[in-house]
C-alpha cells in the first residue's frame, strides 16, 4: 500500500533487536550455568564422591548428571555425611520426584 515491507518498519527492526538482545542474554545465563553445572560434576565425582564412597557405577553417575543444579548444591553439602556407596544410592532414592 505505502511501498514498504514489514522488515522495513521502524517498529520490526526495533523488536527484532530486542529479541536478539534477549536471546544473547538468555544464552550467556544458560552457558554460565552448564559450565557451572559441569564443574560441580566434575569436582563431585572425581574428588569428593570418589575419595567418600570409592568409584561411582555408570547408573549413578548417569542419575547425578541428570540432576538439577540445586540438588547437585544439596548433594555437595550431603555428601560430607555419607560413609558409604549406600548412603548416596539412598539419598538419591529419596529425591523429591519431578525435581
Amino acid at each position: 500500500m505505502l511501498g514498504i515491507t514489514l522488515e522495513e518498519t521502524r517498529f520490526y527492526r526495533e523488536a527484532k533487536e530486542e529479541g536478539i538482545e534477549q536471546g544473547i542474554e538468555q544464552g550467556i545465563v544458560q552457558g554460565r550455568e552448564q559450565e557451572g553445572r559441569a564443574l560441580i560434576l566434575r569436582l563431585l565425582n572425581r574428588r569428593l564422591l570418589n575419595r567418600r564412597v570409592g568409584t561411582l557405577p555408570e547408573s549413578i553417575t548417569t542419575r547425578i548428571a541428570d540432576l538439577s543444579i540445586e540438588q547437585i548444591e544439596t548433594l555437595a553439602e550431603e555428601l560430607l555425611d555419607f560413609q558409604s556407596i549406600e548412603d548416596l544410592e539412598v539419598w538419591l532414592e529419596n529425591l523429591p520426584q519431578g525435581d
